[in-house]
């Protein structure tokens, strides 16, 4: 005699844009396509991107991650990472005869930029940003030591002190919440009117856009799941956002297999979100282990769609 299991039902509510973004999609790609032409071991100084399995996937492909230069040998081919590395990394790289690859995101050298032309011009540079995330130690790292004051919250934005406020600028992390980043310009522009901004917000459109389409699932949804790695600024920041926007309970989860099931006691209504850094494999393996324990209904949930793309260095695309 059989019996079955009526499984509950659960629908699963898909954010949308969500996962991987154009600079991630071109960093792995320029890793890829360099162990194509040079074969391995090809190396890559601090993670390609935030994500334990698309490190561990080129890893196995012959990827060698290091944290620093000398630990590349002489004469090997060298990637950096898409968060941008300071001056001094590419310089070295290039006294050591290194083959070296610029996998930086386009949008964070657009802040690179930013930062070299506020320094010409004169101008004292405000960070907003995480300190010691790779990306903010790479844009400071862009302009003479000294130069660029890191401000983090609205607290030390009110407490900064700037040589001269009349001449100074600020520039942002791409990653950052758009909300926590509006309140310390805030502050900011209201303590010195002067300060010049980007044309251009510094966020980056991946940013901005996955944290709308968790702004606009979050109300609908008794808990959300983003999948994404601990050490993903916006993986981390899409978990703040869904908890502001209304659904206090929400995680981060690397993989399926760390998913603890029971957080679900009481969920009708599952949201699931994955930072810009992790692959749509990672989401689809959730929503598999999803349907082995419930009766699963799928509703996406778009903000917009996304079609920026980044051209690879020209020494790959010959």
């Amino acid at each position: 005699m059989s019996t079955s299991v009526t499984k509950r039902p659960l629908t699963l509510v898909l954010a949308s844009p969500r996962g991987f973004c154009a600079g991630v999609d071109r960093a792995i790609h320029i890793v890829e396509r360099a162990l194509e032409k040079y074969g391995a071991p090809v190396y890559v100084r601090h993670e390609i991107v935030h994500n334990r399995f698309v490190v561990e996937s080129l890893a196995q492909k012959g990827a060698v991650f290091v944290e620093e230069l000398n630990e590349v040998p002489d004469e090997a081919a060298v990637v950096f990472s898409a968060h941008g590395v300071p001056k001094t990394v590419p310089a070295e790289a290039d006294r050591r005869g290194l083959t070296s690859l610029d996998a930086t995101c386009p949008l964070v050298t657009k802040v690179h930029r930013e930062a070299e032309l506020h320094h010409a011009m004169g101008r004292q540079i405000i960070m907003i940003g995480h300190a010691g995330h790779p990306e903010v130690i790479g844009t400071i790292g862009q302009v003479p030591e000294g130069t660029v004051l890191l401000v983090g919250t609205p607290e030390q934005a009110e407490t900064v002190a700037p040589r001269d406020p009349s001449m100074l600028a600020y520039i942002t992390q791409t990653t950052l919440s758009v909300d926590d980043a509006a309140a310390v310009i805030d502050v900011l522009q209201r303590r010195f009117p002067d300060m010049v901004g980007p044309k251009r917000e510094d966020i980056c459109y991946a940013t901005t856009n996955r944290q709308a389409a968790v702004k606009t699932i979050a109300p609908h949804c008794e808990a959300l799941m983003v999948i994404g790695s601990p050490n993903s600024s916006n993986s981390s920041r899409l978990v703040e956002v869904a908890a502001r926007a209304g659904c206090a309970r929400s995680v981060l989860v690397q993989r399926a297999a760390e998913v603890d099931w029971s957080l679900l006691d009481g969920v009708d209504r599952l949201g699931i979100t994955a930072g810009a850094s992790a692959p749509e494999i990672l989401v689809e393996e959730v929503v598999a282990a999803a349907r082995e324990r419930f009766d699963v209904t799928i509703e996406e949930i778009r903000v917009t769609t996304e079609t920026v793309t980044f051209k690879l260095p020209q020494a790959l695309s010959e």
